[in-house]
């Protein structure tokens, strides 16, 4: 009923909202981008129809209204970053084609060991958390999904359900931050702060960001979903047999791939100045990946990457990105932007330490209504003048709103990765509420702290 209605009310109130600017001597080009956006706004948190399709409203409507040229909707779906999306999707979708993630994914549980129950949950805290740094939290829960349900058989200890299904969960979002390609809202975040100043951040520079909250909030929310387990003893884990061609070569493309990332600008200029390949971006390397996986036989007949498995990419991520970039820039042309931030001066009167955190905050629990690329989408713009206009590095708040979007743990609509473990039928709707809001302050503190003190 709440979406019928949504349906009803989101072109209502975008209708109210132009005339307020129309008789507010706003120009129609600015009261078109208002109404769009308030439009964009009420579907994507409702869902009266999919969000890729209601994200394809400003792209269509700008142009039609002049908000925006056609060379400019052309430009947000041929960005850069939504090429590098592209290529970290395909390159994703490989990783998990060829099995090689199962198997990283063993290992890493191993070494962290099985003698106990809080162990375990480490191990798969761990497991997940790295494995979703380079391949969507989705898929990464949805492979280490059927192992934990396999530990779960096997142990005798009762208590050990729940913790080990949110460790799979919890982790594959917490994961996300550790590199520019795990999560969308990294990139959205990465595209805008370079639009609004000028400044690129180098996928190094995220990562010098976002490791160190990995890093802190992995054993805090293994300390806090463990709490309570106390269960000893050995347990058998699935062997993952003698290697494939098919996985070493996958990893070994992969690992080249992460290399060109990491050294394209750094150290000392990086390979793309020592090479005079200054037209080189980290969709070119992405993007040059999936050709060479497409070329690689995969020791079985095929190909380390075949079309069927590229086209399952989430087609709908990027166009949710290009319809974000629109509005952004939609944002800046008619002085919305502008306006919104001069409306939020008054933050300068705060410590950036109070408004850190209460950014984080904010963003962490409306992430849980709504996807996190989203409400990423629609902040971005708003936040980097905002920042301007209280005199602080727009990073101060825009970064911490980007990372804050990942971190919904309370409800299963929050991210895929809860949904899916929800939907065992093992995590209690109440359970998955009181753990996941415990660890979303703490992932708001984390993000506060590290964010104030690296970008600070």
């Amino acid at each position: 009923m709440i979406r019928y209605w949504s349906l009803i009310l989101g072109p209502c109130f975008a209708i109210v909202l132009a005339m307020s600017m129309n008789a507010s001597g706003w120009d129609t080009k600015a009261c078109w981008a208002g109404a769009i956006v308030t439009l964009c706004v009420v579907w994507w948190i409702f869902e009266p129809i999919p969000i890729p399709v209601t994200s394809i409203i400003p792209l269509a409507v700008f142009p039609l209204t002049g908000v925006l040229t056609k060379e400019d909707i052309a430009r947000a779906y041929g960005d850069d970053l939504v090429l590098l999306m592209l290529g970290g999707f395909m390159l994703s979708a490989a990783l998990a084609h060829s099995g090689a993630h199962h198997r990283l994914a063993l290992g890493l549980i191993k070494i962290v060991g099985g003698h106990s129950s809080r162990r375990i949950v480490f191990g798969f805290l761990c497991a997940c958390a790295f494995i979703s740094m380079w391949i969507s939290n989705t898929a990464t829960t949805l492979m280490m999904l059927p192992l934990a349900l396999a530990v779960i058989a096997q142990s005798s200890d009762k208590k050990l359900a729940l913790p080990l299904l949110l460790s799979i969960a919890y982790g594959s979002s917490i994961g996300g931050l550790g590199s520019p390609i795990g999560t969308p809202p990294n990139l959205v975040f990465m595209r805008e702060y370079e639009s609004f100043t000028g400044i690129t951040v180098s996928f190094t520079q995220w990562m010098s960001w976002g490791v160190p909250v990995v890093v802190l909030m992995v054993p805090l929310a293994g300390l806090w979903l463990t709490r309570q387990l106390r269960h000893t003893g050995e347990l058998t884990m699935p062997l993952a047999g003698p290697w494939r061609a098919e996985e070493w070569r996958m990893l070994l493309i992969f690992g080249l791939t992460v290399l060109a990332w990491v050294t394209r600008n750094e150290p000392f200029g990086g390979w793309s100045v020592w090479l005079g390949l200054k037209g080189a971006t980290d969709a070119t390397v992405a993007l040059l990946a999936v050709v060479v996986m497409f070329l690689i036989p995969n020791g079985r007949g095929g190909k380390l990457l075949d079309w069927d498995t590229a086209v399952k990419v989430p087609w709908g991520i990027l166009i949710l990105f290009a319809g974000g970039i629109a509005i952004a820039q939609a944002f800046v042309e008619t002085g919305l932007s502008k306006a919104i931030g001069e409306q939020l001066a008054i933050l300068s009167g705060l410590h950036p330490l109070i408004i850190i955190a209460f950014v984080a905050l904010s963003v962490t629990f409306l992430t849980e209504i709504t996807s996190n690329t989203a409400i990423t989408v629609l902040l971005m713009p708003i936040l980097a003048p905002a920042a301007a206009a209280a005199g602080i590095d727009p990073a101060m708040l825009m970064l911490p709103a980007a990372m804050a979007a990942s971190y919904g743990f309370m409800m299963p609509v929050g991210t895929p990765p809860n949904a899916i473990v929800f939907g065992t039928g093992l995590v209690p709707m109440t359970s998955m509420a009181r753990e996941g809001l415990v660890l979303n302050f703490i992932g708001a503190a984390v993000i506060t702290v590290v964010c104030y003190w690296l970008v600070g």
